[in-house]
């Protein structure tokens, strides 16, 4: 009898689990708290779950209470996306949208090198396919280095990316000759080492082993 039930518990705690596992899968990164750090621009660390909005430049901190940070007070914030896998890290960087003043936005940072950094920013967009190519568990995952894939309830995870160099950041267009000009001097290598890899100018994963790769030619 209480072997019975002992299996009866064991089998309703991989149930809540598989549950809870897949009402995570449905949720965008960004709606989730994950557990990493946060450092202060005075030099604070703060530890704890952590929620992120890069639409609003904020962070916050879940302990006792919800403590919020910006990104004017925030140098970068970091963390362990336990559904989607990997090491996320967020800084906090000037940048001028149009004719704004610069100002510290939060971008995650892909990879980065002595030459160049391959930032990005996330957005929900709406997918205009609608619901007919994804259902509502959507839950294929967002790994931070193949990208997203991850589509619910007619929207997809979606990034802008940019390029770091010089101090200067510049927004990448997605175009492939844009991607030539942002990478200079190596043209027929990077155009090699795309072929032979069947990597895209246009996705998350490619574009973070492709700049990583002209890193590499820069040190040579």
């Amino acid at each position: 009898m209480m072997e019975t039930a002992k299996k009866a518990l064991i089998s309703l705690s991989i149930l809540f689990l598989s549950i809870a596992s897949a009402s995570a899968q449905n949720q965008f990164p960004s709606q989730l708290w994950h557990k990493g750090n946060i450092y202060t621009t005075d030099g604070q660390v703060f530890g704890g779950k952590i929620k992120y909005d890069l639409d609003n430049n904020v962070v916050q901190l879940q302990d006792q209470t919800i403590e919020t940070f910006t990104s004017t007070n925030v140098t970068y914030f970091e963390f362990f996306d336990e559904v989607y896998g990997g090491v996320r890290k967020f800084y906090s960087l000037p940048y001028a949208f149009e004719n704004d003043y610069a100002t510290p936005i939060f971008f995650e940072v892909l990879t980065e090198g002595e030459e160049l950094a391959l930032l990005c920013r996330e957005y929900v967009a709406t997918d205009s396919r609608g619901m007919g190519n994804f259902g509502m568990m959507g839950g294929y995952g967002m790994n931070p280095y193949y990208g997203p894939q991850s589509m619910m309830m007619g929207q997809k995870l979606a990034f802008n990316y940019y390029f770091l160099k010089n101090g200067k950041i510049e927004q990448y267009s997605l175009k492939k000759k844009d991607l030539f000009e942002m990478l200079p001097g190596h043209d027929d290598q990077i155009s090699l080492f795309m072929r032979k890899n069947r990597l895209d100018y246009d996705k998350r994963g490619d574009l973070l082993r492709i700049t990583a790769y002209y890193n590499e030619l820069n040190q040579n």
